[in-house]
């Protein structure tokens, strides 16, 4: 069996031995205090898991951008970044960040009222709180498809 590259191995979210692909992403979340590595770990495992199951996404890159993972969706261009971090001014918050001049936390909002926000940029969560699976599936879906839904939206007119 062909053993995964790094490259690979970072687009695929494997894991190397003892860590992730990329060295930077491993310790960035080494970083994190224990309960939100804990939460932040399970919103990585659900975005790609997302990916996985959403028609084309294709493999994510994960990396770090401004010192937050990030996942990016490099190989088909389908959608807008995501980042997943601490919030800072809130020691028991954290947050899974979209691209600010897009209309996706709009749209979230428009959809799931009941979550909270950080301006046009985030999904505020608190540590204490359980994961809203389902709707940060269908958000992280509707990000990591951005780009190929204006796509397919510019083709229909």
């Amino acid at each position: 069996m062909k053993k995964p590259t790094r490259k690979s191995a970072a687009k695929s979210g494997a894991k190397k031995r003892g860590g992730y692909a990329d060295a930077a992403v491993d310790a960035a979340f080494d970083a994190y205090p224990r309960p939100l590595k804990a939460k932040l770990l399970a919103l990585r495992r659900l975005i790609f898991d997302t990916a996985k199951s959403t028609q084309g996404v294709g493999a994510l890159q994960e990396t770090l951008k401004w010192g937050q993972p990030s996942y990016l969706t490099t190989e088909t261009k389908s959608g807008s970044a995501i980042r997943i971090d601490q919030v800072k001014s809130a020691a028991n918050q954290y947050a899974v960040y979209f691209h600010c001049q897009t209309d996706l936390v709009e749209r979230f909002r428009e959809l799931y009222p009941e979550l909270s926000y950080g301006g046009n940029r985030s999904i505020l969560l608190e540590a204490g709180n359980e994961i809203p699976e389902a709707a940060l599936r269908h958000c992280v879906a509707l990000a990591l498809t951005y780009h190929l839904n204006k796509r397919k939206a510019a083709r229909a007119k």
